[in-house]
């Protein structure tokens, strides 16, 4: 899947900071996170790149759970603080 830089970036930024892959726990506060600053459809191109990710860990069904969940529950601000620092230390302020 080809990807403007920009969102490529943030792709590249977010598997620096998850090296083995995104836990499942995370995917959430992840999205949130990236929804502050990202059009819906630009959040969904990513995780459709992430779901397509050489780790592992990545599960195509959990993306999409978190993504139809994003709607409608709101990830705890500790997740999201965690989630943000884990970014952070990649390089990727959000």
């Amino acid at each position: 899947m080809s990807l403007p830089a920009p969102l490529q970036a943030i792709i590249d930024f977010v598997r620096r900071g998850y090296p083995q892959g995104v836990p499942e726990h995370d995917y959430l506060p992840l999205f949130a996170l990236l929804r502050r600053r990202l059009s819906d459809e630009e959040v969904a191109e990513i995780a459709a790149a992430l779901a397509d990710g050489p780790a592992a860990a990545q599960e195509p069904a959990a993306i999409s759970d978190a993504i139809e969940r994003l709607t409608s529950e709101t990830p705890s601000e500790t997740d999201i603080e965690r989630v943000r620092v884990r970014l952070h230390g990649a390089g990727l302020a959000v």
